[in-house]
Parts: C-alpha cells; sequence; structure tokens
C-alpha cells in the first residue's frame, strides 16, 4: 500500500513558477513508478510526466522544456518544477504510482493523491 499526498498548487501569473510536492507514505517507494497527471475542467485526465524506477523520464509535449520531475527515494518524495507557466497549464495537478511495467504517461496506475489545484491567469 502506497499512500500519496501532493502540496504546492496555487494561483499564479503566466510565466511564473510553482513546484509541486507530493509525499509518499508506505513501504518500497523506491520500486514504484510514480507520475504527475493533470485534468483541466471538462476535459480528460492527461499524463504530465512519468518517473520510471531506472531513472528513465517521459514528459508530455506539451511541458517538455518546462517541467521538471524528481523522485527522491530517500525523503519519500516525488516533485514537479512547473516554470514558464501559461493559462493551458491550469487543472488538478494529481501524484500517481504504479508498478514498473505498467509505467508511462498512459500507464494503468495504483494509488492516487487527492490532488492540488493550478490556476494560471494570463
Amino acid at each position: 500500500q502506497l499512500q500519496l499526498a501532493e502540496s504546492g498548487g496555487d494561483s499564479v501569473q503566466a510565466g511564473g513558477s510553482l513546484t509541486l510536492t507530493c509525499a509518499a507514505s508506505g513501504s518500497t517507494y523506491g520500486s514504484y513508478c510514480m507520475g504527475w497527471f493533470r485534468q483541466a475542467p471538462g476535459k480528460g485526465r492527461e499524463g504530465v510526466a512519468a518517473f520510471y524506477p531506472d531513472g528513465h523520464i517521459d514528459y508530455a509535449d506539451s511541458v517538455k522544456g518546462r517541467f521538471t520531475i524528481f523522485k527522491d527515494n530517500a525523503k519519500n518524495t516525488l516533485t514537479l518544477q512547473m516554470n514558464s507557466l501559461m493559462p493551458e497549464d491550469t487543472a488538478m495537478y494529481y501524484c500517481a504510482a504504479t508498478f514498473p511495467l505498467r509505467c508511462g504517461l498512459e500507464g494503468s496506475y495504483d494509488y492516487w493523491g487527492q490532488g492540488t489545484q493550478v490556476t494560471v491567469s494570463s
């Protein structure tokens, strides 16, 4: 079992930055694939970034070069550094975990946090 809790969401102006943090509790955190997802009002859930256990990282094309995902196995945290934010980044952001074989931006995730809201105004 893994419990996830996101924090760091806020309202910012376009061009600004935010850092989202996901705190995980439970055993064997280091063996999980971790990901950040987002869902805007009226839209489907979108994979933003995925961190594989071997260190491989996938980013959605829409955030490449602007967002950075980092997994700290010693602290059981997953962060998402978001720079050059745009209004289209406005969404509820979720942290999720799954087993390595189901990893990826479109993978099947087993554990989810409650989400943290990011709002970017123009």
